[in-house]
């Protein structure tokens, strides 16, 4: 099986207003917020790799109450997640052709986190176009509900094939470079990332285990982040598994530097990357690596 690429990460925030602020001063172009028929909502950040960041926050309490009441999978995890963290970086999703094959892989590797579930919501572009998206997800998950979990995702009708306009950011960045994961008391880590991607993993010199999916790394560590505890501190503790930090490949680094500083975002130099720290509608903390 060739292995699975990136498709976005799912960043629970408890304002989307909030959250679009803080990515915007952060370099980032925000896609207009779009509402799921859940009870959620998001404003995407898409990027040139084809990724994205979701901050998903709640939009209509009674319709989110009513599908986490229906066992919907990805409503109850965020209810968890929320209820455990507040904000953070809650899922990590696959691009995949089959969402349904996935399913039955993840149940005989007895990491089936629940049922298929299939939905579509509007999509509007920066010059005012709608059209319509629809998608269908295989979930998986090797610790408790309120725990950081995996899924694969199939576009049964896509998003619009011209995002340009949305996957120019001022900061520079192209895409994804490494997402850091902090397996906690979590031993079936591991095997959760092998079964969703569909490859194995390698020990670097330093001791994490790094999985290269077909677009970006995956480490899976005990260390910080990025080298300093007090950056991701929300991310640590003695729990199962937790996203600790996105690593953003950028052309030119003094070019992110220079737009962090003009907008007051706070940063430091760890490793040859910058890092932003955490941040009310961040949820976790951001580095950036030219490339």
């Amino acid at each position: 099986m060739n292995p699975y690429p990136v498709d976005h990460l799912v960043l629970p925030v408890a304002h989307i207003d909030v959250a679009t602020a803080r990515l915007a001063n952060l370099g980032f172009t925000v896609a207009p917020q779009a509402i799921h028929p859940f009870g959620t909502m998001n404003a995407c950040v898409f990027f040139a790799d084809g990724t994205y960041l979701e901050p998903l926050a709640v939009h209509d309490p009674a319709k989110y109450r009513e599908s986490v009441g229906n066992g919907d999978v990805f409503t109850r995890r965020d209810r968890d997640f929320r209820a455990s963290h507040g904000e953070g970086f809650s899922a990590l999703v696959a691009g995949t052709k089959d969402a349904f094959a996935d399913h039955q892989r993840f149940i005989s590797a007895n990491l089936s986190a629940g049922d298929i579930f299939e939905f579509s919501r509007p999509v509007q572009m920066p010059d005012g176009s709608k059209s319509e998206a629809s998608f269908r997800l295989a979930f998986a998950a090797s610790g408790s509900a309120a725990d950081f979990f995996m899924f694969s995702c199939q576009r049964i009708k896509a998003l619009p094939g011209d995002r340009s306009a949305l996957e120019r950011h001022a900061n520079g960045v192209t895409g994804l470079s490494e997402i850091t994961l902090i397996p906690g008391a979590d031993a079936r880590a591991g095997a959760l990332a092998e079964a969703v991607f569909g490859f194995s993993s390698t020990l670097s010199p330093s001791g994490d285990r790094t999985f290269a999916t077909a677009n970006a790394a995956i480490r899976l560590t005990e260390k910080p982040a990025f080298g300093d505890a007090s950056i991701d501190a929300s991310s640590q503790g003695a729990g199962g598994l937790r996203g600790a930090g996105i690593v953003f490949s950028v052309r030119d680094l003094a070019v992110t530097a220079a737009v962090l500083a003009a907008n007051g975002v706070s940063s430091m130099e760890v490793g040859g990357r910058l890092v932003a720290p955490v941040a009310p509608g961040q949820g976790v903390a951001f580095a950036f690596e030219e490339k």
